[in-house]
């Protein structure tokens, strides 16, 4: 799907804040640019934040590109790509998920089920056919049905994950308690549900339109700066 036709899905299904920057947007970005002087493309900021994100898109590109991931569903390889994908988070220098999601998303895909489930459900949500709300409804449903031993393995930092490593041109990454910060700190209107749902990842979509707009001239590339930004307002690691 190209981005015109996504821009104006997410139009349909959210509002932007249209005009100037609110108050709260602005101090969010003095905020920002305290920390990180040379905004989006200056050193300090690549390596505090971008970098080590980007490195994981890079990773995934080598070991999960959409040609790769397809011959190894072909070849019925689903083990290995659930072993890659998840490989490929746990090799972040800062990982993106907590060690009791990592422990329930093992054992998820420990069986052939389980991983075949896994396998073909991302490859789905990535590269399948239909819109991005029904394709990450799709994702949802098939996250919830993975086997589960003790931990829930439907969390949003699961579901988003994968999307934001692989496609950071279209996805971003949920951490909720961080993101809800942030869009109070932002004054935007984040409609979150602790269950995953089209619902409340149109409305962080919405939210990260809000800020690519108002940040335009910073000339953020894609939603690893949008996301970024977003953790320098909601979380405690750049309290003031």
């Amino acid at each position: 799907m190209g981005t015109k036709a996504i821009s104006a899905e997410r139009e349909s299904s959210r509002t932007v804040r249209q005009g100037q920057p609110c108050e709260e947007a602005i101090r969010c970005r003095r905020k920002f640019l305290r920390f990180f002087p040379g905004g989006f493309h200056g050193e300090k900021y690549i390596s505090w934040e971008r970098g080590y994100k980007w490195e994981s898109h890079e990773r995934w590109e080598e070991a999960l590109g959409q040609k790769e991931f397809r011959r190894l569903l072909r070849a019925g390889e689903f083990t290995e790509i659930a072993s890659r994908a998840v490989r490929i988070e746990q090799q972040s220098r800062h990982s993106m998920i907590f060690s009791f999601e990592k422990m329930a998303l093992r054992d998820a895909v420990k069986s052939e089920a389980g991983a075949r489930l896994f396998a073909e459900g991302l490859y789905d949500f990535l590269h399948g056919a239909g819109n991005v709300e029904r394709k990450f409804e799709r994702w949802c449903e098939v996250v919830a049905a993975l086997p589960r031993k003790q931990t829930r393995v439907l969390t949003w930092p699961l579901v988003t994950v994968f999307g934001f490593i692989a496609q950071p041109e279209t996805h971003i990454f949920l951490k909720p308690m961080v993101t809800r910060n942030a869009a109070r700190e932002y004054g935007f209107d984040f409609r979150y549900k602790s269950r995953p749902s089209w619902e409340t990842y149109a409305s962080f979509l919405a939210f990260a339109e809000t800020v690519r707009s108002d940040l335009q001239d910073l000339r953020p590339r894609d939603m690893i700066d949008i996301q970024s930004f977003m953790w320098v307002q909601g979380s405690d690691e750049y309290e003031e």
